[in-house]
């Protein structure tokens, strides 16, 4: 049968079949001609390919993705759904049919192919489940376990708490959902912005997939089939922010090589020396020499760091290995780290969940279904028509020793073995409203470090201003500009007297003291307090307390941002302004100082004084080098506002951290529903819609999502679909 492609004027596909089969095929067909350059990337980062069309600085990602085994994590994932639920497995595979069929012709259409050398190969049956753990093996911040045991080691145990705060790429997700009694339309309105690395092309596609079993418009993930996280289905809507819950561990191995040459390794655990699993694999790197990769998985998983790279934490700790335990005399013995996590113990990804979601009616069909979901461990809201609303924690999160979350543990000892999976997750009573921007909540019994309170508290503020809301009325909540997070900066400053600065710092202190706390792109006062937040977050680095941490230990090039001093300090400000670990005078001192040292920059003589806007720029990641001419917008927001536009303090002003996408789901009129992405719905440059809602989202503006097909442009060469999707041959593939 023909499958129908139509576009609305933001060049958004529409999807339309007579089954849920030939849409799966058809949405990963367009997924390969609107984003072939972006499929291609993720397909080989989760094999651990990209240094081979990318170069030598690809090879730190590589080497982590195949020391980790995304990918056979992902084959694993694929069997098991093919024995467990075969329906979603040819549901995969129909998808996975369609790219395959497309990516030849929207390669030609991606001139980075052309730039790189790079032709487009052939996707797997599992791929997709490779390219969602590729996207999120990192989402639950397990290394921050390794910056937590540097920090107990170096300044001990009580300096944990004054770091306590999200680690890179984690949070910034907003999420709220206003009921029908608080509406204009007496329907619920769901509404919010998942926050991630911004990327080019971006993390997701806009998108409408309908057939005789469902109509469903939402932000798939390219590479991936259906709609995971946001969707609106006509009669129920939902959406997701990360939980920041702690379902991923590290353990401590003790490893020893035996046979001729060492080629075999074993691997201390409760019950002995165990043989573990070891291979030697090659990445093959563009324009220099191949870099041959141990990988070694133990029974508790994949091993992540050894030699120098784990050496660091091979001792530490209050389970250190010494003479008392058994098998430690091992002269040949080496210390290591691994990995267990979900996917990988129990080889599943929940992706049954997937079409599952796409055919929910209401809030209990969302409900039902998410109790497969696996992983990231997600915050869910979700209303219906019928007056039905959800809140719920879904996800898998092990039962095991309290230890686990918190650093890394000795694999031999038997107490930090996984028991099992928890059972029903939590969830609340949505009354007058519910928000979710990853704060401490009702995830809270699964975590560690999570969000400040700045944002969920704000947005509830926000939403109680008014009695009654409507769709149109959410941008202005997703712009908020508010920073709650500069008052302990703020405070001390306050406490320095005049007299105690220079004039030109007085000044400068009695504009920050009358600034209005909020990070739009054109306030001076915003530029100037991100300026002495850099000071003093430069300044507090290099307290003699503090120098300990100024040396990372040795880790994995990829876990190394989690482990440096400066964007920690940046992160944990609020708490090291206001710890009695650091003397009141040498945090007050470290204040002053800044404001002293901004005061006395240079500054034109002619013209309006600096906005945060000039040095706030959006600078998204691409697979290939930006221009460094590309005119990126001026964004408002920062960390802690609603508005989540991240940058380090301390290191750049520059974002690259902000809303992957912005939604308002209206309950009562699919129609009356907004969205946007910070770029466009395709992935070609030079394509009219390859950037064209770039000026919009950064205004926090949004387009509307078109429900009537009369108002579509069809595509005027909708392939047909072929009766059996060409991954079939690949079944049983290695």
């Amino acid at each position: 049968m023909a499958v129908k492609v139509y576009r609305d004027a933001w060049g958004v596909p529409h999807l339309r079949a007579d089954g849920a089969q030939e849409l799966a095929y058809a949405q990963g067909r367009n997924a390969a001609a609107d984003r072939a350059w972006q499929l291609e990337v993720e397909r080989h980062r989760s094999q651990g390919t990209t240094a081979s069309f990318l170069g030598a600085e690809a090879v730190s990602w590589d080497r982590f993705a195949r020391r980790v085994r995304l990918d056979d994590t992902a084959r694993r994932c694929m069997e098991a759904l093919e024995r467990e639920n075969p329906g979603t497995a040819a549901w995969v595979r129909s998808y996975v049919g369609g790219v395959n069929d497309g990516l030849a012709e929207g390669a030609a259409r991606a001139p980075e192919f052309a730039a790189t050398g790079l032709l487009p190969g052939r996707w797997r049956p599992w791929t997709p489940m490779g390219v969602w753990l590729s996207a999120h093996i990192l989402f639950a911040g397990f290394p921050a376990k390794l910056w937590r045991d540097a920090v107990a080691r170096r300044l001990g145990p009580g300096w944990v708490g004054v770091f306590a705060t999200d680690g890179p790429g984690t949070s910034g997700s907003n999420g709220w959902l206003v009921p029908a009694e608080r509406t204009a339309t007496g329907s619920a309105i769901v509404a919010g912005d998942p926050h991630r690395f911004v990327e080019a092309p971006g993390v997701y596609q806009q998108i409408r997939l309908a057939c005789p079993e469902f109509d469903v418009v939402g932000l798939a993930v390219p590479g991936v089939p259906g709609i995971a996280h946001f969707g609106h289905a006509g009669h129920v809507a939902w959406a997701i922010t990360n939980a920041m819950a702690d379902y991923q561990d590290l353990y401590r191995e003790r490893l020893r090589r035996t046979g001729p040459g060492g080629e075999r390794v074993e691997a201390l655990g409760p019950d002995g020396w165990r043989p573990a699993e070891r291979r030697i694999e090659t990445i093959e790197v563009a324009g220099g020499e191949p870099v041959a990769v141990e990988v070694i998985e133990t029974e508790r998983g994949p091993v992540i760091a050894d030699g120098d790279e784990a050496a660091a934490w091979a001792g530490s700790g209050s389970h250190a290995p010494d003479a008392t335990v058994r098998g430690f005399s091992a002269p040949d013995a080496f210390g290591a780290l691994s990995l267990r996590h979900p996917s990988r113990a129990g080889a599943g990804l929940g992706f049954g969940v997937l079409p599952a979601l796409l055919r929910a009616r209401n809030v209990a069909d969302i409900d039902r279904a998410l109790d497969g979901w696996v992983e990231p461990v997600n915050v869910v809201l979700a209303a219906d028509t019928a007056g039905g609303t959800l809140h719920r924690v879904a996800g898998t999160v092990p039962v095991r020793h309290p230890d686990n979350r918190t650093r890394v543990v000795p694999a031999w000892e038997p107490r930090y073995a996984w028991r099992a999976r928890r059972g029903p997750m939590p969830r609340e009573r949505v009354e007058g409203v519910a928000v979710m921007a990853n704060q401490r909540g009702i995830a809270g019994p699964f975590g560690v470090e999570f969000a400040p309170p700045h944002r969920a508290e704000r947005i509830r503020e926000l939403l109680a201003e008014r009695a009654v809301w409507s769709a149109r009325d959410m941008a202005a909540v997703h712009r908020d500009t508010l920073l709650a997070s500069a008052a302990p900066l703020l405070d001390l400053l306050a406490r320095t007297g005049p007299g105690e600065l220079g004039p030109d710092a007085r000044r400068l202190r009695e504009r920050l003291l009358g600034w209005d706390r909020r990070m739009d792109a054109d306030s001076a006062g915003a530029a100037a307090f991100a300026a002495v937040r850099t000071a003093t977050v430069r300044l507090l680095a290099e307290h003699p307390l503090l120098r300990p941490l100024a040396d990372p230990p040795p880790a994995p090039e990829v876990l190394r941002p989690w482990l440096a001093l400066l964007p920690r300090v940046g992160y944990a400000l609020e708490h090291l302004l206001t710890t009695d670990r650091l003397p009141l005078a040498d945090r007050a001192g470290a204040v002053r100082a800044a404001v002293e040292e901004v005061a006395a920059r240079p500054t034109a003589p002619q013209g309006p004084p600096a906005r945060w806007g000039d040095t706030h720029r959006l600078a998204p990641w691409q697979a290939l080098p930006a221009d460094p001419g590309e005119p990126w917008p001026a964004l408002d927001g920062d960390h802690d506002c609603v508005l989540a536009t991240s940058s380090v303090p301390g290191v750049t002003d520059l974002s690259t951290r902000a809303s992957a996408a912005r939604y308002v789901w209206d309950l009562a009129r699919r129609e009356d529903s907004a969205w946007v992405v910070p770029l466009g719905a395709s992935g070609v440059p030079g394509d009219p819609h390859h950037r064209d809602q770039l000026p919009l989202w950064a205004r926090c503006e949004l387009v509307p999502v078109v429900t009537d097909w009369d108002e579509l442009t069809e595509e005027s060469a909708a392939p047909p679909v072929p009766s059996v999707p060409s991954a079939d041959s690949d079944r049983g593939e290695k």
